[in-house]
């Protein structure tokens, strides 16, 4: 039994995988966060686009 306590209290495997994970977590945040802002500039653009064109139409008619 403390050849068993002291093998899982060295064990390390587990503290390796909550590494990883919060790696992931950390690099899922950052890509959500360069999305959500390349989203904003595109959809800010399209509105630019709409409105030059809705302004370039009413010219025209």
């Amino acid at each position: 039994m403390s050849a068993f306590l002291t093998r899982l209290r060295s064990d390390e495997t587990g503290a390796t995988a909550i590494e990883y994970g919060l790696i992931a977590a950390l690099i899922a945040v950052a890509a959500i966060t360069a999305l959500q802002s390349l989203g904003n500039e595109l959809s800010a653009t399209f509105n630019n686009i709409d409105t030059e064109l809705t302004e370039a139409n009413k010219a025209n008619q």
